[in-house]
């Protein structure tokens, strides 16, 4: 079984799947869509990846300011756990996703990727970032 991270933004969600130990996390695709509100497709692909992959939890990125607030996006956030939660079954644990897009950005440029090229993979990355997370601490307990 594994464990799917998710970047939930206004039009892209990033993924990332851990590996069956659940000790690495790796960027998988990003969810494309043209308008921000219109997730039933979006709802849909991720499913089909639960299904496909035998993924048993989710973790979601929760955006918070850096004065640890919370403003609209957290709210679409929290919106988006509970749809997934209902139309999956599973459980869905939030992570702290503060300074996972620049994170990921870094790491493709010491990577070489082009910054022109970076568009496309730094959700999935930020993703894997939010993912590790969880791993991390998963493991640390036990």
């Amino acid at each position: 079984m594994r464990i799917i991270g998710l970047d939930y933004g206004t039009k892209t969600v990033g993924v990332a799947l851990s590996d069956e130990t659940k000790l690495i996390a790796q960027p998988f695709v990003t969810i494309e869509r043209k308008q921000a509100n219109k997730l039933r497709q979006t709802y849909a692909q991720i499913e089909a990846i639960i299904e496909e992959q035998d993924v048993e939890l989710i973790v979601l990125g929760l955006p918070k300011n850096m004065n640890n607030t919370e403003g609209e996006r957290a709210d679409a956030t929290y919106e988006f756990k509970e749809a997934l939660e209902r139309r999956t079954g599973l459980t869905v644990e939030l992570v702290d996703e503060r300074l996972t897009t620049m994170q990921a950005d870094r790491i493709l440029e010491d990577t070489g990727v082009a910054h022109s090229a970076r568009k496309e993979h730094i959700d999935k990355m930020a993703a894997a970032i939010i993912l590790q997370t969880y791993l991390d601490r998963l493991n640390m307990k036990n």
